[in-house]
């Protein structure tokens, strides 16, 4: 390709110079045309200022812009450098009426030095342009410089995002060159540079330049200024592009992975399932004796990785996912998308492994929320649900275990329940029946939160905010650990919030968030006054007991 323009291009046929641009780079040479009489036309105002009306325009003739400057010809003068009068037009020897625009071609090329000093000799008074026109020549060919450049510049970053852009979601392999400011680090990838960001790097990995990289394409992002392809080594695909180049079974189809979950750097869990009933998906990724597994493992420097059997049923889904640990239960709320595992005492904290990692990432691998409870714990649950159900009148201890074997734990959710519901339960006695408990469970529970409101109006202590929360009307601990969940740890939290807001927020409807709302509402306006002032009053009675005493 020719040098771009120089200082000394005024010589150089520009026009040459953008077709093998063009032709070299794939770029349309208008586009190039069009781009070096902006930059010209830019510089020249900078050169001449702003303010007077300027054209450049290439000459496909001379392979050069031409500059010309335009002035309209006025009665009365506002704009010197844009305007010209009647009266000096005549007196310059120029033909023109008002309203007619005047063009002067600006010489600006060392070889058009005659042209400028003839032009300077005619119209130097009027046109102003002999100490700027020395100078421009230098820029103008700067200019044009500068933009074919970053044309060519801008020209091969397409290429590359092109090239590039479909390598999305692939393994690529790199070398480590040097690191930018944010920890971030630059990768060589042949033609052109990635950059793998600092929060997309593996805890506890350090690299040193020259070091070779495995990473993932995350994305391609063509406005940057420095290197456009984002690469990863955190992200959950990394592991299961890499089971994917180590097992030909998932490369062919045979084996799918149909979940990753993953703590880059310390553990991950992949979730694989066979089309091929003859071939065990577990045991391909696992290799003989272990080979291709260790290989992922090895690339990803040590990281652990359970390979999961992926079953339809959700429950034998969830006790693979949280092994090594053994569950000997499961308890399944489709409705909260939530599982209860139950497991031996001494298995507790490997379920929950170390932080509560083990749990998080069976829950993130099978999308389910889940509970892990001791079998000890689960009997205390068990009975302390029991006695609830027992407190409804009608519910003897046949009727209470049958409601809870179908899932009914609390006072509450039996409340909440439809009368459809509760009449299907054995036992029970039918609609009439199941009308009566559902009403004698709600009165249950407002006496029993009557009964916790005196408790804690005799009691010195303030309440803490879980506790104020139960004393709204018509909740139980369920539908507190909801709000919870959902950000809304105070009955103020919930009093600020819209009604349709709680209800999305939460899951529970419109219904029960306008129950919630109107209860807390109550709480605070009525029964929280009464705590307070009975609090105040056991205070005066401590500070004046001793007084009394001594005076007697």
């Amino acid at each position: 390709m020719a040098s771009p323009p120089t200082s000394a291009a005024t010589d150089l046929n520009l026009g040459t110079v953008i077709d093998q641009v063009a032709k070299e780079k794939g770029i349309e040479r208008q586009v190039l045309v069009e781009s070096i009489e902006a930059a010209i036309h830019k510089a020249a105002q900078s050169a001449f200022g702003a303010t007077r009306e300027l054209e450049a325009r290439f000459n496909e003739e001379s392979g050069q812009v031409d500059l010309f400057q335009y002035m309209a010809v006025v009665e009365t003068v506002t704009e010197p450098e844009r305007e010209i009068s009647l009266e000096d037009a005549q007196r310059f020897g120029l033909e023109a009426e008002v309203g007619e625009e005047l063009g002067f071609q600006v010489f600006w090329r060392k070889e058009d030095e005659d042209k400028a000093r003839h032009q300077d000799e005619q119209f130097g008074d009027l046109l102003k342009l002999k100490q700027a026109r020395s100078t421009f020549g230098r820029i103008a060919a700067q200019a044009a410089k500068q933009v074919l450049l970053q044309r060519v510049r801008d020209a091969e970053r397409d290429i590359i995002y092109g090239e590039y852009k479909d390598r999305k979601g692939e393994l690529i392999r790199g070398i480590v060159r040097r690191f930018e400011k944010g920890n971030n680090i630059i990768v060589d990838l042949g033609k052109t540079e990635g950059i793998l960001p600092f929060k997309e790097q593996t805890p506890r990995e350090t690299y040193r330049p020259g070091d070779r990289i495995v990473a993932y394409v995350k994305g391609n992002d063509a406005q940057a200024k420095g290197p456009q392809i984002i690469l990863s080594r955190a992200d959950p695909k990394l592991v299961e592009k890499l089971f994917e180049a180590e097992v030909p079974e998932i490369y062919e189809g045979i084996v799918r992975i149909v979940a990753v979950a993953r703590e880059a750097g310390s553990r991950s869990k992949i979730a694989v399932t066979s089309r091929d009933a003859d071939v065990d998906p577990v045991g391909a990724c696992v290799g003989m004796k272990g080979s291709r597994v260790q290989a992922v493992v090895q690339e990803l420097r040590g990281e652990k990785i359970d390979i999961v059997p992926f079953d339809r049923d959700s429950a034998r889904y969830v006790i693979a996912a949280i092994q090594p640990a053994e569950v000997t239960k499961v308890i399944v709320d489709e409705a909260d998308g939530r599982m209860e595992l139950v497991v031996p005492d001494e298995k507790l904290s490997l379920a929950i492994g170390r932080k509560g990692q083990n749990v998080r990432l069976a829950a993130a691998l099978t999308k389910w929320k889940l509970d892990i409870i001791s079998e000890s714990k689960f009997k205390q649950i068990e009975e302390e649900a029991m006695a609830a159900l027992q407190q409804i009148d009608m519910v003897s201890e046949q009727v209470a275990k049958s409601m809870y074997r179908l899932g009914f734990r609390s006072l509450e959710e039996v409340a909440e329940a439809s009368v459809e519901e509760l009449a299907a339960i054995p036992l029970l006695g039918g609609a009439e029946v199941a009308t009566k408990i559902k009403d004698c469970a709600e009165e249950t529970m407002e006496r029993l939160r009557q009964e916790r409101i005196r408790t804690a109006a005799a009691r010195q202590e303030p309440l803490s905010e879980r506790e104020r929360m139960m004393f709204i009307r018509g909740i139980g601990q369920r539908t507190v650990t909801l709000l919870e969940d959902a950000g809304y740890r105070t009955v103020e939290d919930i009093l600020r919030e819209d009604i349709d807001k709680l209800a999305i927020r939460t899951g529970l409807g419109i219904k029960k968030a306008r129950t919630i709302r109107q209860g807390a509402q109550f709480f605070i306006e009525s029964e929280l006054k009464v705590l307070e002032n009975a609090r105040a009053e056991r205070q005066r009675a401590a500070e004046t007991e001793p007084t009394d005493k001594s005076e007697s």
